[in-house]
């Protein structure tokens, strides 16, 4: 059954205390109305964020809490973390503050698994200083998928546009010996059903980029084009799913192509989000798909550059809290049509 709206828990892992997170967070909620659609509950400590909200004279109210039991609807919960104090200095790269973001992150993604929120939106981190012999990850997406059941990806949201990837945080120089067929069964198949589930599109059509220019130019520019990627697509194409390519990536979003398409996979990371972050930047959410929860981030890192300075952008936050509910209402309602089939069908006619 589909939960009132603003009973609806979202999960908030504070990212780098020293970058612009918690700014996006606090300006987030600033607008009250954003509590009539969901409870949010901030994985942190409300001393430090207090002390956040007082240096961007900030008046939105926090309600601290010492326990995830004592969350209460129409209040900004602050979950208390931790109880000592944290030196921040803002704009700066500090190995102890990334411990602090890995502490919220792994805080928030327990109480994710556990049911205890709804939905997780995660706050900038930066991947360097949360390495540690406890957390080696690259990001939150690779830790997720450790996690949570599934086979993660990541997929760029802005409104029509969404991009995935075959293949993200990995060297070039390595994408194109990381491209087989099983991969690319896979990377499809979880596009196809989070474009089914998480975006209730029936019948989806994915599109799917060459590797090299021009697509390989019948090899002449490279080979893994045809010798992997089209007869792979073709397999899946006679299977039944509406998937296509590959394109040449050069002209494919500036000729506006993808407007024809439900999704677009892209080889490898900057070939998806360079064009994906030009079209959108500023508002667009990278939604990790494939898993069993529901996890949502901005599309923009710890911006040193601008925090603590109350110059940060906050309608990237504002749109991940968005997509993670539209999600979250989106699954409930397939779950909902895939056990009552029949009577959904009776409704219809």
């Amino acid at each position: 059954m589909m939960k009132k709206a603003e009973n609806i828990i979202v999960g908030i892992s504070i990212g780098d205390l020293n970058g612009i997170g918690s700014e996006v967070v606090l300006k987030t909620f600033e607008d009250s109305r954003m509590l009539e659609l969901c409870t949010p509950v901030i994985f942190a400590n409300v001393k430090i964020m207090s002390f956040i909200k007082k240096n961007l004279d900030s008046a939105v109210p926090l309600h601290g809490i010492d326990k995830l039991d004592q969350i209460l609807p129409g209040k900004i919960n602050v979950f208390n973390l931790w109880r000592e104090g944290v030196d921040l200095n803002l704009g700066v790269n500090d190995d102890k503050v990334g411990e602090y973001a890995v502490k919220s992150f792994i805080a928030a993604t327990n109480a994710l698994k556990e049911g205890l929120v709804d939905v997780l939106v995660t706050a900038p981190i930066n991947k360097y200083n949360i390495q540690s012999e406890e957390f080696k990850f690259p990001g939150h997406t690779d830790y997720l998928d450790q996690e949570l059941e599934g086979n993660a990806l990541m997929l760029m949201v802005q409104g029509n546009l969404r991009v995935g990837l075959l293949t993200d945080h990995i060297p070039v120089s390595e994408v194109a010996s990381r491209l087989t067929e099983e991969l690319i069964r896979e990377k499809i198949e979880t596009v196809r059903k989070a474009l089914i589930q998480d975006f209730s599109i029936n019948k989806p059509k994915i599109a799917v980029l060459g590797l090299n220019p021009h697509c390989g130019d019948g090899g002449v520019i490279g080979k893994e084009d045809d010798a992997v990627l089209k007869p792979t697509l073709k397999k899946i194409f006679e299977k039944g799913t509406l998937v296509f390519g590959p394109f040449a990536a050069d002209g494919f979003f500036g000729s506006g192509q993808y407007e024809n398409y439900d999704a677009v996979i892209a080889t490898y990371h900057d070939q998806g989000l360079i064009p994906f972050k030009t079209l959108s930047f500023g508002n667009g959410v990278n939604y990790t798909a494939g898993l069993s929860k529901i996890r949502t981030s901005p599309d923009h890192g710890t911006a040193y550059d601008i925090a603590g300075k109350g110059m940060a952008d906050y309608n990237s936050f504002k749109e991940a809290v968005y997509l993670a509910l539209d999600i979250y209402r989106s699954r409930i309602e397939y779950a909902e049509i895939s056990e009552k089939p029949l009577k959904v069908r009776e409704k219809q006619h």
